[in-house]
């Protein structure tokens, strides 16, 4: 079995805002085996220096939606083998970023995470919720307020209005329907369309979408499975009701108030800010063909983020580190340490796509830390990011080794 040796680190380890110098770190097989201050005996092992560099947990996104190829609404129903060739795409980029845990939020599936596991796709552990839920006109209803379409019943037993990304339903029994489809194909949560959203076709960003029995159907389903529920919510007052009725991650939370923000950390629950995507937009949204109902949305949540993280912040809420990219922009990871800076230090931003974010994903007695007996998701960079959280958003061009599983995806000539 393969021995690793990394000796000479600077460590960050997850969840110490100290670091410690001089670190040594054994790994054998995909196990870390010991962490230590001193120089550890492993004759057999290949030694790493990591003199002047940073040994870290791999980083988590836990918004990301791998089909997400294109603004264009008429490509939503697309072959899937379009999809899935922009998916090995992504997965490479996000793996070389440095992140090597996803949790695909809505529209991903086994055959991407089999086709991870068995090497046929290089990519980063993959955790994927399946098709969302969408009531009719919520946020993954893909028709234009101009189409016709109805909701007869395709030969796949589908309503036309669905899509790669969510179910359209409504009623509590296609909401338990749906729900138990996608746990029956492995989803390790259900997402739920909470409020409107930047690339809704048709409602505003205030709308709050499905009724309090749909909701609770949905959580109560999920908590009977040992699931559990995320929600796309940009609006304070839907945040504030999909906590009350038991939803666990609140996806977004653009538009918080300070309130809602102590009753999530009350809670215990998390929020996935997703700055990047917004970032992103803005910058070259007119240009990707992103209509002016859409840029003007955008517009207000980029007005309100940094307010709104602030709350977050101030009532110790906990955050999972998120992106949330589309299309061709899926490189811009670097985005969200950029544009968290602006209210958190960089131990608290490393601490969200590591620790944190394990915890959200509950793998956290796995993998965000590093401790002996976790598994081998190690970063090395060049440079100190909890002085500089630069290092980490320059597209992996600063990490000399990243580890997966105990196997080097990139490592230093």
């Amino acid at each position: 079995m393969a021995q690793y040796l990394f000796e000479n680190a600077t460590l960050f380890d997850g969840v110490a805002p100290e670091i410690r110098d001089s670190s040594f770190v054994l790994v054998e097989g995909n196990r870390i085996m010991e962490v230590s201050d001193q120089p550890i005996d492993a004759a057999g092992a290949e030694r790493i220096d990591c003199s002047g560099k940073t040994l870290m947990p791999g980083m988590m996104d836990c918004h990301v939606h791998i089909y997400a190829a294109s603004f264009d609404i008429s490509l939503m129903n697309a072959p899937g083998t379009w999809f899935a060739h922009y998916a090995a795409v992504f997965l490479r980029n996000i793996l070389d970023c440095g992140f090597t845990t996803v949790r695909d939020i809505a529209g991903g599936d086994v055959g991407m995470r089999l086709a991870i596991e068995q090497g046929w796709v290089t990519g980063p552990r993959y955790i994927y919720g399946g098709r969302a839920l969408s009531q009719t006109g919520g946020h993954g209803d893909v028709r234009r307020p101009s189409d016709h379409a109805h909701f007869e019943t395709c030969a796949c037993g589908q309503p036309a209005a669905s899509s790669w990304i969510a179910h359209v339903v409504d009623g509590v029994d296609a909401c338990l329907k749906a729900t138990r489809e996608e746990l029956r194909k492995g989803a390790s949560h259900i997402k739920i369309m909470g409020s409107g959203g930047v690339m809704s076709p048709s409602g505003q960003l205030e709308n709050v979408q499905f009724s309090d029995e749909e909701i609770r159907t949905v959580v109560a389903e999920c908590a009977r499975q040992e699931k559990y529920v995320a929600a796309h919510c940009h609006s304070n007052l839907a945040i504030r009701r999909c906590t009350e009725l038991g939803v666990r991650t609140i996806e977004h939370g653009t538009l918080i108030e300070a309130d809602t923000a102590r009753l999530i950390a009350q809670t215990g629950n998390y929020i996935v800010p997703t700055l990047a995507v917004i970032g992103a937009l803005l910058q070259d949204g007119r240009e990707m063909g992103l209509p002016e109902a859409n840029l003007r949305k955008l517009r207000v949540l980029h007005e309100r983020m940094i307010t709104s993280l602030g709350h977050m912040n101030a009532a110790g809420c906990k955050l999972g580190f998120g992106t949330d990219l589309l299309a061709r922009q899926h490189t811009r990871q670097g985005l969200e340490f950029t544009m968290r800076k602006e209210v958190f230090s960089p131990y608290e931003i490393l601490h969200q796509a590591t620790a944190l974010s394990a915890e959200l994903l509950r793998v956290e007695d796995q993998l965000g830390q590093i401790k002996a007996g976790y598994l081998a998701d190690l970063l090395v960079v060049n440079g100190n990011p909890l002085e500089n959280i630069e290092l980490l958003a320059q597209n992996g061009s600063r990490l000399t080794h990243i580890m997966k599983d105990g196997v080097f995806h990139k490592r230093a000539a």
